[in-house]
């Protein structure tokens, strides 16, 4: 039976109005926008003292630049920014003033602000202020900070969002080591530990690796509404790689991976590429048991710079569609850890070895003993009994962010993945903050230099505790649409 004419009219009516309600309900979703920038935070004044030894190490001029890069997200709902900056561990203080400041500019609330550090040992110190230089120098991070968010607000635009990861296990090694019989030497505080950090390259030492690597480079790739890039933010879980000229503030390979990434992608002027450190607080670039040819400063930094690159590129590659609806979410805790005291017979053995003034007999002593003896009666005598640090998740559509704000051990992350509800998570150390490393209770038990008083501060099943608040957090932005 044929259709009548006013069947054909009516039916073309209801389809034009299907279309109008269609669109009117696409205009009405507001569209991702995302916006990026990279502030330079590189020191004009020198000289400077670069921590993460034990001794002094002072920067008299600057290789390559240090910077704070910024992206930032805006699904019409919520706003959130991560910002990686080139530091060995900016302190909560100064992340604390440089988010009011870039807050105060743009209406993001500052616990939908994630900053971590690249843990980079070549730049100078966030939060001194033991000379002008590192007065001078404390201004330059914090505003550098608070301006890479203010631009990159600034700079929002229609986005569309995408992630996705790749394996480079070429460069990544756990440093912590199982040695063979008779090989282990005395810790500080003249004990036998299980395993021992960066034993050396000697197969007659080395027996096993104490842990796992994550071989993954995880990327975010953001473009704009004609697919040019607009940032890609990466994650490795590597340690700083090192091998730099003597007395030279540098980026190490996260700045390096940052200025090769524009070629990979086709990125213009404004495109900003930033690698995160992951969970990386017991793995490093030494292939232990191979002996590799010499290098020449800063080499080794450019070669694992360019596999990095070349792995975010293959990431990105494999990302199917970029989702310009991409649902956000960003949630803050904040976690109250007891800090870790030494019993009395620590205390009374580490005055004991303070007081050795002469120098035949210093040098009796098992390495590094002072060091740790003044940390054994530092942590006795602190004030506080707690510590109280910030943690974040973050969801990106199908993709969640984890932020620790420590040096976190790879077993965390890897387990953080795997329980994780999102089919992809990264997880970021030292974001918003460095209290020092992070054990697991399991290594905890096996001893080595990350769980030594002094370098772990905190209760020893704080992994745990930080983990399973994160889990519960995914779990809540999983529920979110």
């Amino acid at each position: 039976m044929e259709p009548q004419p006013w069947q054909c009219k009516i039916s073309a009516v209801a389809v034009c109005l299907l279309s109008l309600v269609t669109s009117a309900i696409a205009a009405d979703k507001p569209a991702l926008r995302a916006g990026a920038a990279a502030s330079d935070i590189t020191p004009k004044e020198f000289p400077l003292n670069m921590p993460g030894g034990f001794s002094a190490n002072m920067a008299e001029k600057a290789h390559d630049p240090l910077h704070a890069r910024a992206m930032v997200l805006d699904d019409g709902k919520t706003t959130i920014a991560m910002v990686v900056v080139d530091n060995l561990g900016a302190s909560p203080e100064v992340l604390d003033e440089a988010k009011a400041i870039a807050s105060k500019q743009t209406g993001i609330p500052t616990s939908q602000m994630l900053v971590s550090s690249t843990h980079t040992h070549s730049a100078p110190s966030s939060n001194s202020t033991s000379s002008p230089q590192s007065i001078a120098y404390r201004k330059v991070i914090v505003d550098g900070i608070a301006d890479s968010i203010i631009r990159a607000h600034a700079g929002l635009r229609n986005a569309a969002v995408g992630a996705a990861s790749h394996p480079l296990p070429d460069e990544v090694f756990n440093r912590r080591w199982y040695l063979k019989p008779g090989k282990m030497p005395l810790n500080p505080y003249g004990k036998l530990d299980t395993v021992k950090m960066n034993p050396g390259t000697s197969p007659d030492v080395l027996d096993r690796p104490a842990g796992p690597t994550d071989p993954d480079i995880t990327v975010i790739s953001v473009q704009d509404a004609k697919r040019r890039p607009i940032a890609l933010f990466a994650n490795y879980s590597l340690h700083y790689v090192g091998g730099m000229p003597p007395a030279q503030v540098s980026a190490d390979y996260y700045g390096e991976f940052a200025r090769l990434m524009p070629s990979r992608v086709r990125g213009d002027e404004n495109f900003v590429a930033m690698m995160s450190n992951g969970t990386s607080g017991d793995i490093n670039n030494i292939p232990f048991g191979i002996v590799r040819p010499p290098r020449e400063p800063f080499e080794q930094i450019r070669i694992v710079a360019g596999k990095a690159a070349d792995t975010a590129y293959l990431a990105q590659r494999k990302i199917e569609k970029h989702s310009s609806d991409a649902t956000l979410g960003m949630l803050q805790r904040e976690i109250t850890l007891k800090y870790r005291r030494p019993t009395p017979e620590q205390v009374e053995a580490a005055r004991a070895i303070v007081k050795i003034k002469d120098k035949d007999e210093i040098e009796k002593l098992p390495r590094l003993a002072q060091n740790y003896a003044r940390s054994t009666i530092a942590a006795a005598e602190r004030a506080e009994d707690t510590l109280t640090v910030k943690i974040q998740a973050i969801r990106i559509g199908d993709l969640a962010v984890c932020g620790f704000p420590f040096e976190t051990f790879v077993e965390t992350g890897l387990d953080m993945k795997k329980r994780s509800p999102f089919p992809q998570t990264m997880v970021i150390g030292l974001a918003n903050g460095r209290h020092g490393y992070l054990p697991t209770p399991e290594q905890h038990k096996l001893g080595g230099y990350e769980t030594w008083l002094g370098t772990n501060v905190v209760q020893e099943d704080a992994s745990v505790i930080l983990s399973n608040n994160l889990l519960e957090m995914l779990g809540e932005l999983k529920k979110s649409q």
